[in-house]
């Protein structure tokens, strides 16, 4: 079903898409909800208010995904950098004052991931390339609040100016899915036992 030079990531959204459009049931329920806190009018501000919505309906889904792209910035970073952390910064408030309206804020967690992350130094084209480490954000109101693993050194670098992750990612994910999903043992699913963090109150 993919389309000819289509990536994976943009086969699923697709596919993610299509089946928002059309499932009736998710329109009917998304269309119950109005709400009087405004969104802006970027796709993750409107993603993010169809999944308040659908919260507020009442449907079964117990995780939703959006996507927020634009942050491969190879050239000219600075500006697209702080404008799309400015789109997410009010699309996320937003969101979270949307839930605690529904009374729905200790009832939703929200967890940031991307699948690469940026080097050290800036390039000639005034961007960063490709790097190894990122940041995670886990937020919402059953979240203890702080900083979970080791902060990655800014001088020990490798391969010349990547970031050496000091946290896997699995962790995290095996912190969501033990700690705020109640799933048992996931080693099946991460391959691994991963020793999550004691993140939610």
């Amino acid at each position: 079903g993919g389309v000819a030079g289509e990536s994976n990531l943009d086969f699923l959204e697709r596919v993610a898409l299509d089946a928002q459009v059309s499932s009736k049931k998710i329109l009917e329920v998304a269309a119950k909800h109005s709400t009087a806190v405004q969104y802006d009018g970027t796709p993750i501000a409107r993603n993010l208010n169809l999944v308040s919505r659908m919260i507020a309906g009442g449907m079964p889904t117990r995780v939703y995904y959006v996507s927020h792209g634009g942050f491969d910035t190879h050239t000219g970073q600075v500006n697209s950098h702080d404008r799309l952390l400015g789109q997410l910064d009010s699309a996320l408030k937003s969101f979270f004052t949307d839930l605690k309206k529904q009374g729905n804020d200790k009832r939703v967690v929200l967890m940031t991931f991307s699948e690469f992350g940026r080097r050290v130094p800036e390039n000639v084209s005034l961007g960063t390339d490709h790097g190894a480490a990122n940041a995670m954000f886990v937020v919402g109101k059953p979240v203890k609040g702080g900083h979970y693993g080791e902060i990655p050194s800014l001088t020990s670098l490798t391969e010349g100016d990547n970031l050496q992750y000091t946290t896997d990612f699995r962790r995290v994910y095996q912190t969501m899915m033990q700690g705020w999903l109640d799933q048992g043992d996931t080693s099946g699913i991460l391959n691994g036992n991963f020793s999550g963090f004691d993140m939610f109150s």
